[in-house]
This record gives structure tokens, sequence and C-alpha cells, in this order.
């Protein structure tokens, strides 16, 4: 069988599975079977920029050593970047009305906390804890002597945009009060709207691979790794938490998505419910 789009590239199901293989050993992205049409539609434009006929013959050059870009490209555009200001709300609440008490606190890991923001598409996530840490340290004066958040991810095109910190008002509308936007953020001449100096300061992007190893990026308090895992392979899945455990420090918090659970591991994590949510804690 094979799929003919309006870009006129085709896809055999010899092709698919080729790609599907490729995409997973770069990315971790897991393909279902039917999504010939996703393929399609995301990479149609590079298909025709490259001047291939079909989808073998992107494969072909994607194998080349010389080919770094094309892969980043590729893979930039079968990233799903879905994502919103505060998103499911509870873990935010959690982090500041928990973690943050715990680890500033007598007896806490310290009043310096490192988060890492895994997966974090164009920024909405490590901005919203870095709003967070804003919040807490006003609430909580000398508590929080410093907070350093490193955001990661795959994607080179939506760190670009994370990096610049500025939003239209369509996402900006996706899940920020107006009493947050109003404090931390203003409005450019053109009209979209920018993160405040004092919040953008404290987050730092990087382009991380899941698949590659991070131990260089040292140890960290709280790993948000939300609303990504569930794009991997059970396999894969198991292989990046026992990673991410390793970068923990003791007693440090995984945060993961709303409908991702933890199994596997109750060598590594305990669960803790919060009530509204769960998080996971380094053992």
């Amino acid at each position: 069988m094979s799929i003919a789009g309006r870009s006129s590239f085709t896809i055999t199901d010899a092709d698919f599975e080729l790609f599907s293989r490729f995409l997973e050993d770069n990315s971790g992205i897991l393909l279902a079977k039917h999504k010939q049409y996703l393929v399609q539609s995301r990479l149609g434009k590079i298909v025709q920029e490259q001047g291939c006929p079909g989808l073998k013959e992107l494969i072909s050059k994607l194998q080349s050593p010389a080919s770094k870009r094309l892969r980043e490209q590729v893979i930039d555009a079968m990233t799903t970047n879905e994502t919103l200001w505060f998103r499911d709300v509870h873990p935010f609440d959690i982090l500041r009305d928990r973690i943050l008490p715990e680890m500033t606190g007598a007896g806490g890991m310290g009043s310096r906390v490192r988060i890492w923001s895994a997966a974090c598409s164009t920024g909405q996530e490590p901005y919203s804890i870095s709003i967070t840490f804003d919040e807490f340290k006003k609430k909580n004066p000398g508590k929080l002597s410093s907070g350093e958040i490193i955001a990661t991810d795959i994607s080179t095109q939506v760190l670009e945009q994370a990096r610049r910190g500025e939003y239209e008002m369509l996402a900006i509308g996706r899940g920020l009060s107006q009493e947050r936007l109003t404090q931390h953020f203003r409005e450019t001449p053109s009209g979209s709207w920018a993160v405040k100096p004092e919040i953008k300061s404290g987050v730092r992007f990087q382009s991380i691979n899941l698949l590659g190893q991070y131990s260089a990026m040292g140890k960290f308090d709280v790993i948000f790794c939300r609303n990504v895992l569930i794009y991997f392979s059970s396999e894969k899945k198991l292989e990046i938490l026992s990673k991410m455990h390793g970068v923990l420090k003791p007693g440090g918090y995984l945060i993961l998505g709303a409908s991702e659970f933890l199994s596997g591991l109750s060598d590594k994590y305990k669960m803790i419910h919060c009530r509204p949510g769960i998080i996971y804690q380094a053992i």
C-alpha cells in the first residue's frame, strides 16, 4: 500500500516502518501504525524542499553523517508542542505550598532550589515555575535565596521561541490570569506580551534528548517531566525515569503529567498523594 498526498510524496508501508524506527531511535517518539497521514502532513514541506519524490529518499538523506540539521528539522516537525500556562494548576500549587516550604524550612534541603523542566516546549512551563518561585519569595521573605530552572527540549525551533519569552495574546490567554499577566509580563509595541526580566532571568534553556545522558546537568531538587512520556514505549519510559532518578537529589521530587503514572520503579520512587495530584519522591 502507498499513500499520496497534496505535496505529491508517497509513503509505502515499508518506508513508514523504516521512518518510525528512525524517529524512535533519534527522539523516542513512538508512531502508531495508522499515523501515515501525520507524517505526510508534517513532512510535506521538508520533502519538497529536499527535492525528494518520496519518504524513502528523505530517509536515505537522513542517514548521511552530514545531515544533522536535516535530522533536527524532521524531529522538530514531528514533535507535538501542546502547552499552556500553569497546566493542570495543582503541580504548581504543590510546588508553592508543599515542596518549597519543605526545602527551605528547618531541616530542608537548603534555600537554593534547582528544578528541571524536561520537554519544556515553547517555555510556558518553566516560566510558570519561575512565577511560582517569585510568588513564594514575596510571601516568604528570606526563605528562598535563589532558584535555578533548567528548561530543556529536543526541538531547537521551540527552544528559540522559549528563549525569546514573547507570546501572542492567543497563547497568553491559555491558563494565565489577568493578575499574573499584569504583574509578570509587559506589552510590546507589536501587541504581544513579553516575560519580565526578573522572571526570565531564572530560566536557562538548552537542547536535550531524553534518550541521551544528562548527568552533566548536575543534581536537581525537582523534575517536571509532564505530558511527554506518553509518546515513548514502555521500555524507553522506564529507561528515562531511571536516568532521571540518577540526577534527583535524595528525597527530591518527580512530577509527571495528569494522565501519566509511574510503575515498575518502586525501588527508586515512592508515590505521594497530595489531593489533588500525585508526585513521586526519590528514594
